[in-house]
């Protein structure tokens, strides 16, 4: 996977009722580069990737997708990102492996990754055939993190990807993010726990960017 995609926000803000989120926000993110946005919450680090995401609509500005320069249409990028965060659902009623078999049809696995190797990587085989609505929040977490790095698609964006993990949790996301995210550009938000985001090498505070 070649990941030649940047993207560009230009004078972007975002308002709930008459308050500002973040306003006249510029930012360019790089092919392979790794960004943390740091706030407490409330600050707007969610809401900001949302709009970076395409899930919310900025009130003005404009944000960019470009392969090699070439302007990607907003209608196709949703096809180049893979998100995970606390408030995005599984489907409940699935067991992994129907979920990881789902998922696929519609953004398809790194290396051609099999339902079996996935499973194995989530280190969740004792319960691949258990429907994820008896799943622990832990395991949840787990499986939504594992399926967004495994995605075969150039952007990453972690929602407070250590929610509901325990320490060993912590150490296998360290791990899949070197093992399988090497080559993706990275958007982390994070309340400042270092874990999360110790891989960025840039850094945006969102208390930086607070609209008045």
């Amino acid at each position: 996977m070649e990941n030649t995609i940047s993207i560009h926000l230009s004078a972007v803000s975002k308002k709930f009722t008459k308050e500002w989120i973040f306003k006249d926000l510029n930012l360019q993110i790089t092919p392979g580069s790794r960004l943390a946005l740091l706030g407490a919450n409330g600050s707007g680090k969610s809401t900001l990737l949302q709009v970076i995401s395409g899930y919310l609509i900025p009130d003005s500005g404009k944000v960019n997708f470009t392969s090699n320069a070439a302007e990607v249409k907003q209608e196709d990028s949703h096809e180049l990102i893979s998100f995970a965060s606390p408030y995005l659902q599984l489907t409940e009623e699935f067991t992994l492996k129907e979920l990881i078999d789902h998922t696929a049809l519609y953004k398809p696995f790194l290396n051609e990754l099999k339902t079996e190797q996935v499973i194995d990587l989530l280190e969740l085989k004792a319960a691949a055939n258990k429907p994820i609505k008896h799943y622990s929040s832990g395991m949840k977490q787990r499986a939504k993190l594992g399926l967004a790095i495994l995605a075969d698609a150039p952007l990453l964006f972690l929602d407070e990807p250590l929610s509901n993990l325990d320490a060993n949790g912590g150490k296998w996301y360290q791990k899949m993010i070197n093992e399988y995210a090497a080559k993706k550009t990275i958007v982390v938000c994070s309340n400042a726990i270092k874990e999360e985001y110790a891989f960025c090498e840039k850094e945006l505070n969102m208390a930086d960017h607070k609209g008045i």
